[in-house]
């Protein structure tokens, strides 16, 4: 079994977790990164995150 490690909420199905999709513009060449965030969807903690590669 899987808890939040800030309000010990039991993660055991997909709904008790919120994937959030993120824009973040480098600059240079005014290409951005997809960055996604997965937190509780008790407290909103931030429980993990990852990067994508470069979008159009």
């Amino acid at each position: 079994m899987v808890h939040c490690p800030e309000c010990d909420a039991t993660l055991e199905a997909k709904d008790d977790v919120e994937f959030v999709e993120m824009d973040a513009t480098t600059g240079f060449f005014a290409a951005s990164k997809r960055f996604y965030l997965v937190a509780c969807t008790e407290c909103g903690a931030a429980i993990g995150s990852g990067v994508a590669g470069a979008k159009a």
